[in-house]
């Protein structure tokens, strides 16, 4: 029988916003997991990176949209929706705080998705946070500017 062994961790996003436009800057990201026994430190920081730049992707970029009337994809290619750069990112602060799982021999735990899903609510969350001053409660994914300047005129034409 096969038991499962979950990552656990703590991910922290500071942003930045400019409410007149919507521009959205990652200042920082600072993230401690626990993958369990690390035994390649190199491949567990570059896996928790890659999953927080992923996160970052979905949070910030990716819009699969379609065509009203058809229901045809418009976004079919990498070419059709921004993807992140490195100078979209912050540097980011990692640490690894090993508790070694009982579920298997070694030890380990996954590392491979450890900064994906955390990048979502971390960056949503900092962003909402950032405009709670001028009535916002959600802003839709992905994060674009277009997103954040239109969350914040609803609140504003709302209160």
């Amino acid at each position: 029988m096969r038991t499962p062994a979950f990552p656990y961790g703590t991910h922290i996003c500071e942003v930045e916003v400019d409410p007149e436009t919507g521009a959205l800057n990652l200042d920082r990201y600072p993230a401690v997991d626990d993958v369990g026994r690390v035994i390649n430190p190199i491949i567990v920081e570059g896996q928790i990176q890659g999953g927080i730049v992923q996160g970052t992707s979905e949070t910030m970029f990716e819009d699969f949209v379609f065509d009203p009337d058809t229901g045809q994809p418009l976004a079919c290619t990498l070419l059709d929706y921004a993807l992140p750069l490195a100078s979209n990112m912050p540097n980011f602060t990692t640490e690894c705080h090993e508790v070694l799982t009982p579920m298997n021999p070694l030890g380990i735990r996954s590392a491979g998705e450890a900064g994906t899903t955390p990048a979502l609510g971390g960056i949503i969350n900092g962003v909402v946070d950032a405009l709670k001053v001028v009535g916002v409660k959600d802003v839709e994914m992905p994060a674009s500017a277009h997103n954040i300047w239109k969350a914040v005129r609803d609140a504003q034409h709302s209160s």
